[in-house]
C-alpha cells in the first residue's frame, strides 16, 4: 500500500477538517475512553466527529498537522502543539469546551466525567517545552502498516536535531508497545474517573 506524507498549510480548510474529524473518529470509535462516556455507537460516531473536528481546529497557533493521503484522500493525522504553545489561548480552549459540551449534552454524567479527565491530563503535562503530540490516527484498514510511525518522524527528526522531548497521552494500553517502539516511556497511570479506563502518559527523550 502507497501513502504519501504531507504536512498541511495554515489556516486549514474546512474540507481538511471535515477528513481529519472522519479519520479520528473512525480510529476511536471502538476506544475504552469514549466508549466509557459514550456507550451508544450512534451518539458515540457523531460526538467524535464533533470533537475531534473542534479540537484540532482550535488546537491554537501553535498548531501543526501532518497527514497521510492514500489515492488523494487523507486517512491518517498527526495533529501536534509546538514548544510552548500549549495550553491553545483562552479563546480557542473556551471554544474547544463548547463543541465538547455540544458533542456531549445527551449524557450529562459524560461532560463531568470528561472535565475530570481533562484536569488531569492539564495537570500532568511538563511545565517544559515539549512537542506535544495531541493527536494521532489512523483509520482502521490502515492501521498497523507503519504510517503512524511516518507521520510521526518529521516531527521526532525536529526533537533530535533542535533537542526537545516528545509527550503524549494514549487511554488505549494496546498502544503502549507501539509507543515504545518509537521510544516512549510511560511516565505515569492517570485514574482520573473511578471505575473509568486509565489515563497513560508517555514521554520520547531527544536524541539529541
Amino acid at each position: 500500500m502507497s501513502f504519501a506524507i504531507e504536512r498541511l498549510e495554515e489556516p486549514l480548510s474546512p474540507n481538511d477538517l471535515s477528513a481529519i474529524a472522519d479519520v479520528a473518529m473512525a480510529a476511536f470509535l471502538d476506544d475504552p475512553f469514549f466508549t466509557f462516556l459514550s456507550p451508544s455507537e450512534r451518539q458515540r460516531r457523531r460526538g467524535l466527529r464533533i470533537f475531534f473536528g473542534s479540537f484540532v481546529r482550535y488546537l491554537g497557533p501553535g498548531r501543526a498537522v501532518w497527514v497521510a493521503r492514500h489515492d488523494g484522500a487523507i486517512v491518517g493525522i498527526a495533529a501536534w502543539a509546538e514548544p510552548e504553545k500549549y495550553p491553545a489561548p483562552f479563546r480557542d480552549q473556551i471554544l474547544q469546551s463548547l463543541q465538547a459540551f455540544r458533542a456531549l449534552f445527551v449524557r450529562p454524567k459524560a461532560l463531568i466525567d470528561g472535565l475530570r479527565y481533562i484536569m488531569a491530563i492539564d495537570h500532568e503535562h511538563p511545565k517544559e517545552p515539549v512537542w506535544y503530540l495531541a493527536l494521532l490516527a489512523v483509520i482502521p484498514d490502515h492501521q498497523r502498516k507503519g504510517m503512524g510511525k511516518e507521520l510521526m518522524a518529521p516531527v521526532l527528526e525536529i526533537c533530535d536535531r533542535e533537542g526537545y522531548d516528545v509527550y503524549l497521552e494514549t487511554q488505549k494500553e494496546d498502544n503502549l508497545a507501539y509507543y515504545r517502539r518509537v521510544g516512549c516511556d510511560v511516565v505515569n497511570v492517570l485514574h482520573p474517573v473511578k471505575n473509568g479506563p486509565p489515563l497513560w502518559t508517555l514521554r520520547r527523550p531527544t536524541k539529541a
